[in-house]
């Protein structure tokens, strides 16, 4: 195996965490260390922000890594893995940063090198911006993996929102012997719909009427649909609204989250936007699932390939970050609105 030094120029593509989530992933699989620097160049608050340092602890925390720049604001890092242990683990990342970008670090690599099951507890934002949410993650990013034979139970222990956070979940790995390459191209029209609309802190009637708006666009789009409304308990105040879409291969869900000041309208909106753009695709794959379903395939000797309802940088830049540790080849068509195919060759 290739152990040399992997050298990452944080401010290439969409210059933000993922590349440095990717590297963390990329570096435990591989036993490759890196250097990344530049990091999160492009964001409005560059470096390591605490959602980010504690990717970077959880990876040095299962394989016992050695790492120098892991501090708040840092914009470089070294990380040398060591052999990745399965175990018990918990994190708390103290502020309202994503739970689930945490998980998407470390989970492959508990998968496939672990050997045997591991338990993660970590506690932080559940439901934040510029991240996937709880339910995305339990039901469309867990089916997916399942669809790749790789397995990740997961339970909300309670919701975290912005900016307290307070959130928690548990996710179970079990390990992966051998991941399955995927083929999705074709996909149903898609006709109904089921969707959440949530809230915790707030008037029942905030609920309600985000579920009353996600029904009458939903409708007015041709598509039927069943939104159960629910009331949360969380640390501070917050709403959720979300569609799903069963008919496709893997269900699919697309959400919206208020903010102070958003109405209840704008957060169904939020989330209606997103599902009837991916409706009007036709494609299988989700936008969001198409960057994350890179570093598991990548890693998989069979030949893949699937059609996504946009390519964004984040898939791209993916793409990138996985080629500077494995050699595998990555083919990306575009297409003039956006949409396009990821195809992977079999492994020779």
């Amino acid at each position: 195996m290739n152990s040399s030094l992997v050298e990452i120029d944080g401010s290439e593509g969409e210059g933000g965490g993922q590349i440095l989530r990717s590297a963390l992933a990329l570096s435990m699989l591989t036993q490759r260390p890196f250097k990344l620097y530049n990091i999160r160049a492009k964001r409005a608050k560059p470096g390591l922000q605490p959602q980010h340092l504690m990717c970077v602890r959880a990876a040095a925390t299962i394989c016992g890594a050695y790492y120098k720049g892991g501090t708040v604001g840092s914009s470089v890092l070294y990380f040398e893995p060591g052999p990745v242990q399965a175990g018990d683990y918990r994190f708390a990342i103290g502020t309202a940063g994503s739970t689930a970008l945490v998980l998407q670090t470390i989970y492959l690599p508990l998968a496939l090198k672990g050997g045997t099951v591991s338990e993660i507890l970590i506690t932080g934002g559940t439901h934040t911006a510029h991240a996937p949410c709880y339910h995305f993650l339990a039901i469309t990013w867990a089916s997916y993996m399942a669809r790749l034979g790789l397995h990740v139970d997961l339970t909300l222990i309670r919701p975290g929102f912005y900016p307290r956070g307070g959130g928690e979940i548990r996710a179970v790995i079990h390990p992966c012997q051998r991941l399955r390459g995927l083929s999705l191209l074709t996909s149903p029209l898609l006709t109904t719909a089921s969707g959440i609309s949530a809230s915790a802190g707030l008037p029942e009637s905030v609920a309600q009427r985000q579920a009353r708006r996600l029904s009458s666009r939903l409708k007015a789009a041709g598509v039927e649909s069943h939104i159960s409304i629910e009331q949360w308990t969380a640390a501070n105040p917050g709403t959720m609204a979300a569609i799903i879409f069963r008919q496709t291969p893997v269900p699919t869900l697309f959400f919206g989250l208020g903010e102070r000041g958003k109405p209840a309208e704008l957060v169904a909106d939020e989330a209606v936007d997103q599902a009837l753009a991916f409706r009007r695709s036709q494609a299988p794959v989700d936008p969001y699932s198409a960057d994350q379903l890179l570093l598991p395939l990548a890693m998989s000797d069979d030949a893949s390939e699937y059609r996504v309802a946009e390519i964004t940088r984040h898939t791209t830049t993916n793409m990138e970050t996985v080629r500077k540790f494995v050699d595998r080849t990555i083919i990306l068509r575009i297409d003039d609105d956006k949409s396009g195919q990821v195809s992977l060759p079999a492994r020779i």
